[in-house]
C-alpha cells in the first residue's frame, strides 16, 4: 500500500507542478487548489451515498463506515493515534507517506495543497462538519493532527463558491 500512497504524492506533485509552470505560481496553485476541491467533493459524495445507501446518519462518526468508502490507514501512515480531548476525537497521524515524497522533492508548499482534500471531502459528505489540520507535516510539523469541527455559514457559503480562497476552511 505504501507504493500506492507513494505514487498518488507524486501525481498530485505532477500535475501541480505542471499548472505552475505553465499558468506562473499563483495562478498553478489556485487550479491545483481547485482540482483537490473537486476530487474531495467527489470522494465526500461518494461516502454519502454509501453511508445513506446504508442506512446510517450522515454524522462524523459514520464517515467511511460503508464498506470500500475511505482509504486504508494501512500504508498512508506509519502510525495513527485516535485519541480524546475534551470529550471529542482527535486523529494524529505520523510518518505521511505522501508527505515523504513531497518532501524529498523539495515542494512541500505543492504538496500541502492536497492536503485540502481533507476538509473538502468532510464538507461534501455533510456541511456541518470539516476535518481541519491542526498540524501538518508539510507545514513543518512533525506530524498531521485532525480534528472535526462544526463547519460556520461562512464556511459553507465559502466552500460552495468558485472562490479560491475556499482552502481557509482548513482552520479550526
Amino acid at each position: 500500500m505504501a507504493i500506492t500512497a507513494s505514487r498518488l504524492a507524486l501525481l498530485h506533485l505532477c500535475y501541480a507542478e505542471t499548472l505552475v509552470e505553465e499558468l506562473g505560481e499563483a495562478r498553478g496553485k489556485e487550479l491545483a487548489a481547485k482540482a483537490i476541491k473537486r476530487y474531495g467533493s467527489q470522494v465526500g459524495s461518494d461516502v454519502r451515498e454509501a453511508v445513506l445507501g446504508a442506512g446510517l446518519p450522515l454524522d462524523p462518526s459514520n464517515y467511511g463506515r460503508a464498506e470500500g468508502q475511505d482509504l486504508p490507514s494501512f500504508g498512508m501512515h506509519d502510525r495513527i493515534e485516535h485519541y480524546e480531548e475534551a470529550g471529542e476525537p482527535w486523529v494524529r497521524a505520523h510518518g505521511c507517506v505522501l508527505a515523504k515524497v513531497w518532501r524529498e522533492k523539495g515542494r512541500d508548499d505543492l504538496g500541502r495543497i492536497y492536503c485540502y482534500v481533507d476538509p473538502a471531502k468532510y464538507m461534501a459528505y455533510n456541511p456541518d462538519y470539516k476535518m481541519v489540520h491542526l498540524k501538518c507535516v508539510p507545514d513543518g510539523d512533525p506530524y498531521c493532527e485532525f480534528k472535526i469541527i462544526r463547519t460556520t455559514d461562512a464556511d459553507r457559503e465559502l466552500f460552495k463558491s468558485n472562490d479560491p480562497r475556499w482552502v481557509s476552511i482548513d482552520k479550526p
